[in-house]
């Protein structure tokens, strides 16, 4: 499988995730240049996090607007695989990709720090190889990651068993004080009705090597190669 990361003007985890990808793929990770079109041939796409235009207006809400943007669409709506981290998933909703928004942190607060969260579908690409009954520790650093829908969208998110992870305790249990934003239903990420199409807040790319004190995040990746 073919890999490539979007770089936009202020995203700072784009080398975090091609060093990652670079690990496990063997070929060459290729970067895709905001206001380019060329996908290069690419299976993955990958949004990183970071703060896309300086997060004017909204995060996600210029980045939307990026020529490349056009050829992510088409690449989804033909069944490519495409996945947003933190403001990759903001850019994601911002674009119709997926559906909600990320709102202001109900505390009004900037996060950096470890949560936990719980595999809700382990049946898709990017969650086969995890357990729906392990938390797993992963980082967020985010101001705007409070998820938000209307009723009939949580509702449909819900049936359609499109939640992918909500943050929980240390033992996996989803609790209003586990939840660290105040996004809904503690829904720390989702996809789409096709299933090729995923966006979740928290960084598996800061937690993928031993020299970070932490590996959770590499089940995620584990589960796209396989």
């Amino acid at each position: 499988m073919k890999f490539g990361v979007v770089i936009f003007p202020g995203s700072n985890c784009d080398r975090d995730l091609i060093d990652t990808l670079s690990k496990l793929s063997d070929q060459p990770v290729e970067e895709l240049w905001h206001k380019d079109t060329d996908l290069k041939g690419v299976d993955f796409v990958f949004l990183p996090g970071g703060f896309s235009y300086g997060d004017y207006l909204r995060s996600g809400a210029i980045a939307k607007l990026s020529p490349i943007m056009q050829s992510v669409k088409e690449h989804a709506d033909k069944g490519g695989y495409v996945m947003g981290i933190c403001n990759g998933f903001q850019i994601l909703c911002e674009s119709g990709l997926l559906p909600g928004a990320l709102l202001r942190n109900d505390h009004q607060k900037f996060l950096c720090k470890n949560v936990y969260l719980r595999p809700v579908n382990t049946e898709l690409k990017i969650t086969k190889s995890l357990d729906s009954n392990k938390s797993y520790t992963i980082p967020i650093a985010h101001g705007e990651g409070n998820y938000y829908a209307d009723k009939a969208t949580i509702e449909e998110l819900e049936a359609n068993n499109q939640v992918m992870f909500r943050y929980c305790d240390i033992n996996g249990n989803v609790t209003k004080e586990s939840n660290p934003n105040g996004s809904i239903n503690n829904i720390a990420g989702i996809c789409n009705k096709g299933r090729n199409v995923f966006g979740m807040m928290p960084h598996p790319e800061r937690c993928f090597s031993e020299y970070l004190f932490n590996t959770d995040g590499r089940a995620i990746f584990n589960s796209i190669i396989k």
